[in-house]
């Protein structure tokens, strides 16, 4: 062993990494910190700290930092609640250069630093002002951002949730976006949510005091109210704004993902929907849906890295075949497998499920082993796998995931589809540029629901909200 001086006791290891000794202790255990006990004490080398996978593991977090290149190629964006960083590489792959990522989860912090090492890293917004996130990003206020984009946390909004939209936290944070995107005044800003925005009311009145027996919804408690006061909001900074509900097999990629996309410009022009490259079966002349198969069909069985179905589910899929589920089995095994669920409503459509060669993947979710968005492979019994996983979403083979394999889930299932950022991105390019964008594609399904976008929305929601009200009373607060 060294000499004491080129080594850290516990106590002063736990002091470097700014974590309790009791973590430091725990990494020694389980083999991520190489450490020699010497007497009746652990001692750690102080080499260890020049070795950046070492230390990558055993960090609980990575550090914020600022770009670490100055030259700052244009067009530039930066992004927040970045995640995986699935949309923004599609953004690269479309010409357009993230400077900066903020992200709040650990691990997926350090998937970022892993993949993308010069890039600027920062954490949760509400704690950063504009000249910090100018300074990450390693630019000045003298240089013009073409992009801003984002994808606030949209739990608040799901229609699986509660939906307090902006009385939740995680709402808030939305609005605190919103702020910051206008104060950095960027030509265009995009915003990637779930289905629900649409439907999500500004504020949450608890469906107990809903009826006749009480005052009808006022224009806050609509349907859709969230996102008036989003539209409100930047139309007041001066950005136009055009969205769709968007179904990311459209678009390349082997997966149907929906996700309401917003593009807002800061020049008065026309913004028209994303061009589609892809449709279920050919209309438009455009090349077919991906399928799975298409996807996966190089993979080995051997090199693949999943969890495990519970023993007594794997009784289930034992019979099920390809893109079968649960109500494709006997009568009485039905109720035998989803227990008190067989009699509760709704469609259920995520137990027991096997996906299709032949068909796009269902909306990855954050861990296909849960009871009820199960994500079966279409013959082997087992969960899809993370090389699936990452293959769906589109990542590259040698993309590094940081963390448990129900981390690496996680990260990728929240992923955008890299597909659906390049369509993003070369939209954006091209409005930068100024290019005239023809969209030919008149009556196309973009998604499995009618009346997503800018134009009916508006339309719905005058017809909801017929009195008139004064603006200052859009305000939440």
């Amino acid at each position: 062993m060294e000499s004491k001086s080129n080594t850290y006791s516990v106590d002063e290891f736990a002091e470097f990494l700014s974590v309790s000794p009791q973590y430091v202790r725990s990494l020694i255990r389980q083999k991520k910190l190489p450490a020699e006990m010497v007497g009746s004490i652990w001692l750690i080398s102080k080499d260890i700290t020049s070795d950046p996978n070492v230390m990558m593991n055993i960090k609980v977090d990575v550090s914020d930092q600022i770009r670490k290149e100055k030259k700052s190629d244009s067009p530039i964006a930066l992004s927040f609640f970045s995640g995986a960083m699935g949309l923004d590489i599609g953004l690269r792959k479309a010409g357009i250069n993230v400077l900066l990522a903020s992200e709040i989860d650990p691990d997926t912090r350090k998937t970022i630093i892993l993949n993308h090492p010069n890039i600027g890293l920062i954490g949760d917004i509400n704690k950063y002002s504009i000249s910090d996130i100018l300074q990450y990003a390693n630019i000045d206020d003298k240089n013009d951002i073409d992009l801003i984009i984002g994808g606030p946390p949209c739990q608040a909004f799901s229609t699986a949730g509660k939906r307090k939209g902006f009385e939740d936290k995680r709402g808030n944070v939305f609005l605190e976006f919103i702020e910051k995107a206008i104060k950095l005044k960027p030509k265009f800003i995009v915003i990637e949510n779930v289905r629900g925005l649409l439907s999500a009311p500004l504020n949450h009145r608890p469906h107990e005091y809903r009826g006749k027996n009480f005052p009808p919804l006022s224009q806050n408690e609509l349907s859709g109210g969230a996102l008036n006061f989003i539209i409100f909001l930047l139309e007041k900074a001066n950005y136009k704004v055009s969205f769709n509900l968007y179904n990311s097999a459209n678009f390349g990629s082997p997966q149907k993902r929906e996700r309401v996309v917003i593009i807002c410009s800061r020049e008065d022009i026309e913004i028209p929907y994303l061009i589609p490259s892809h449709s279920e079966s050919g209309e438009f002349n455009l090349p077919k849906w991906k399928t799975f198969r298409d996807a996966t069909n190089d993979l080995v069985e051997d090199d693949q890295v999943y969890i495990q179905f519970p023993e007594k589910r794997l009784k289930y899929y034992k019979i099920l075949k390809e893109d079968q589920y649960w109500k494709d089995l006997p009568i009485e095994l039905q109720k035998e497998a989803l227990g008190k669920s067989y009699y509760s409503s709704g469609g259920r459509t995520g137990f027991l499920r096997r996906i299709a060669w032949d068909k796009p993947a269902p909306t990855l979710v954050t861990n296909p082993a849960m009871p009820a968005t199960d994500l079966a492979h279409p013959e082997k019994d087992r969960p899809l796998s993370i090389q699936e996983y990452k293959r769906i979403q589109e990542f590259p083979d040698n993309y590094e995931f940081f963390g448990t394999i129900t981390s690496q889930y996680r990260q990728i299932g929240n992923a955008v589809p890299i597909s659906l950022g390049y369509s993003i991105g070369k939209h954006i390019l091209a409005l930068i540029q100024k290019k005239k964008i023809k969209n030919s594609f008149k009556d196309f399904k973009y998604s499995r629901y009618l009346n997503t976008d800018n134009v009916s929305f508006r339309k719905e929601f005058a017809k909801r909200n017929e009195s008139k009200i004064r603006e200052e009373e859009l305000l939440p607060f």
